[in-house]
């Protein structure tokens, strides 16, 4: 905590109050218009939309979202995923737990109905999973794949064209990783090869086809392979040498190929040096081994980061070093360095980039854990008044809080002004007060606080 001392006051400047703000995040997921956070103490933090309890905080309904991390109430969670108005997560003890939209069967609980609470779907040995639109897939520590909801398209590669509404064995050993996009299906097998299942209009599962669907698992590439995503129509493949692969939907550039097109096979975006790809509605992320983090595609609400609201068919860098981990929602970034911090920018009209805005959007990366300190600052406006301001870089409600006693304890200070942040363009908390409410009371001390 700095102290400042000015015309016989004392200006304490501290950060925000947020909890836990120690605590570093290890893992980052996003859906269509929220975003989950996991921290390295085992808790889950949310963000954004929550029409249908994706958050799993115990409410749900389009007003209950939320445009600040919150503490959802489950522990021990070492994995997380999220995909369309879904989300899940792995626990220490292997279980394996969903929250959110069930109109397709994809909680695998075995009805159709949402839940906004996290419910227990297998007690043990799930070690990974991934969220498409309406279906969810999932691997065990025995290398079987395991899969349900929609199935209209194939994308759960059982045969049949079904919806499942409990979790079926889809393939028995060897799956490593799996990937989801809007409708078809992704995995990757311990030999480096990756198969593919389910919508292929736009040659997604880069079998040489268009086709409207491929209900059973089709291999794609047979070997080298290292990690695996998908967007809503396209799919990417890291192989060991570091190259980028692409295959599917390159409508909006996300290819990062200098092109604007369809391809059912797939093509080398990036010759070397990528470690992480992530990929969303019709924009793309990938992380470098040097830290940087690079973006294409489709850009018109800043989810590329890059300061403006072009598209690009050519990868661009967004940050130079220290980025460990990255996601994409449907248009929306989040992404996470190696000092634990996490930053998001795009679409914020569901709250889903966790700054405490609603409803606009940012094109350029904001920190929003920990939250960036507000910078309080003091001046004599004349005789008789003073003038503080802060520059908030983040939503909410700020509290101006004033005490004679420093040693008195916070929550008994007495709160002399508050201002409500809104507007991420007028984003300054202001006030002017007349010390005479304090006269006689020697020193006086102030604190910014925020909640």
């Amino acid at each position: 905590m700095k102290i400042l001392a000015k015309s016989g006051l004392v200006l304490l400047v501290c950060h925000a109050i947020t909890a836990n703000a120690t605590i570093a995040v290890t893992n980052v997921t996003a859906g269509s218009g929220h975003c989950m956070f996991l921290k390295s103490d085992g808790t889950l933090w949310a963000a954004g939309q929550n029409d249908y309890g994706q958050l799993g905080d115990g409410t749900d309904g389009m007003f209950n979202c939320t445009n600040k991390l919150e503490r959802i109430s489950v522990n021990n969670v070492v994995k997380i995923a999220a995909g369309g108005d879904t989300t899940m997560l792995i626990k220490s003890d292997g279980s394996f737990w969903i929250a959110g939209y069930n109109g397709y069967d994809q909680l695998g609980d075995g009805t159709s109905n949402s839940t906004n609470r996290f419910e227990c779907i297998v007690a043990s040995n799930v070690i990974a999973a991934a969220a498409g639109d309406f279906h969810n897939i999932f691997v065990k520590s025995d290398g079987s794949l395991w899969g349900m909801g929609d199935n209209e398209y194939g994308e759960l590669g059982n045969g049949a064209l079904n919806f499942v509404n409990t979790p079926e064995e889809l393939v028995s050993n060897g799956v490593v990783a799996v990937a989801a996009g809007a409708a078809h299906s992704l995995f990757l097998k311990s030999d480096g090869s990756v198969w593919g299942m389910g919508y292929n209009q736009f040659g997604q599962i880069g079998d040489g086809a268009f086709t409207r669907s491929v209900g059973s698992p089709e291999e794609i590439i047979s070997n080298n392979v290292v990690a695996i995503a998908a967007g809503d129509d396209n799919s990417f493949f890291i192989k060991s040498d570091g190259s980028l692969w692409a295959v599917g939907s390159d409508s909006f550039g996300q290819f990062g190929d200098g092109m604007y097109q369809f391809t059912n096979r797939p093509e080398q975006i990036v010759s070397a040096g990528v470690v992480a790809i992530a990929a969303g509605t019709g924009h793309a992320l990938f992380i470098k081994s040097d830290g940087s983090l690079w973006g294409m595609g489709y850009n018109d609400i800043g989810q590329l980061g890059d300061g403006t609201y072009n598209t690009t068919n050519i990868p661009e860098q967004i940050v130079s070093s220290g980025v460990i981990a990255v996601a994409a929602g449907a248009f929306s970034s989040v992404f996470l360095k190696a000092d634990g911090s996490v930053w998001t920018m795009g679409d914020d009209w569901e709250g889903q980039l966790g700054d405490g805005f609603l409803d606009d959007e940012t094109a350029v990366p904001e920190e929003v854990y920990p939250l960036p300190q507000p910078i309080l600052t003091e001046s004599v406006s004349d005789t008789t008044n003073l003038q503080f301001t802060a520059a908030c870089q983040f939503g909410g409600t700020f509290y101006l809080l004033a005490t004679s006693n420093l040693t008195q304890s916070v929550n008994l200070w007495t709160p002399v002004a508050t201002n409500t942040i809104s507007d991420r363009n007028n984003s300054v908390f202001s006030a002017t007060l007349t010390p005479t409410a304090f006269s006689g009371v020697g020193q006086q001390f102030y604190i910014l606080q925020s909640k």
